[in-house]
């Protein structure tokens, strides 16, 4: 870790959500829009925190007014990463929380301090490579592999795929998705697409189901 003064909640969360957007654009800078909606917060809200973590060397601002992270804030993000999803695979596994209740709770333990603690829990899990949701959980010296992957709404009727992890943000989401019937590895066909909409029919686990175009940007697969 970085020699920092302590950082507050909400700088952390900032560090983490930058990161999370990061990783959606393949590790490019973010706006600072998507910063606000990804945290629920005014576009002022945003300035005045990406003024005060810039002072503190942890993000650096591109064209167009756009931000990323500098290796010091990368380096703090991605322990946050590792401790969220070493928490949630902690809940799932041993304290019956289903994947759609875990993200909530692990937000909040995901600030404690105590490397010790981390450390043994990744010890008791058996050092884990993924978490509930299959995204990659970052080894203690940040070291972390991401699978090659797709979103769902990028194929096409007649496409054949497996699902290997799923946008993690929203309880509401990872309840529809178990409702459903999909899980990890689910093997999945697209039985067609609508041009008009961007919605799909899928078929897995001897089903079809109909999905919005919002539903199969949440779902990330590999071609099978």
């Amino acid at each position: 870790m970085p020699d920092l003064k302590p950082l507050s909640k909400h700088e952390e969360d900032y560090l983490k959500a930058i990161f999370q957007l990061q990783e959606k654009e393949n590790s490019g800078p973010t706006e600072s829009k998507d910063l606000a909606s990804l945290l629920n917060v005014s576009a002022a809200s945003v300035s005045g925190m990406l003024k005060k973590i810039r002072e503190k060397g942890l993000v650096e601002h591109s064209k167009y007014g756009k931000v990323s992270l500098s290796n010091k804030g990368q380096i703090v993000a991605v322990n946050l990463i590792r401790k969220h999803r070493l928490w949630e695979t902690f809940l799932h596994e041993h304290m019956n929380f289903s994947w759609d209740e875990v993200h909530d709770v692990a937000e909040q333990l995901e600030h404690i301090r105590s490397i010790k603690l981390i450390r043994e829990m990744d010890k008791f899990l058996g050092f884990p490579k993924h978490d509930p949701h299959g995204d990659p959980i970052p080894d203690e010296k940040g070291n972390y592999h991401v699978k090659e992957r797709l979103m769902l709404s990028s194929l096409s009727k007649g496409d054949h795929c497996k699902l290997v992890s799923v946008d993690d943000g929203s309880v509401a989401f990872l309840r529809y998705v178990s409702e459903i019937g999909l899980a990890l590895s689910s093997e999945i066909q697209v039985k067609d697409r609508k041009s008009f909409d961007g919605s799909m029919v899928i078929a897995y686990d001897g089903r079809e189901e109909n999905v919005s175009q919002k539903f199969a940007d949440s779902i990330f697969v590999v071609r099978s």
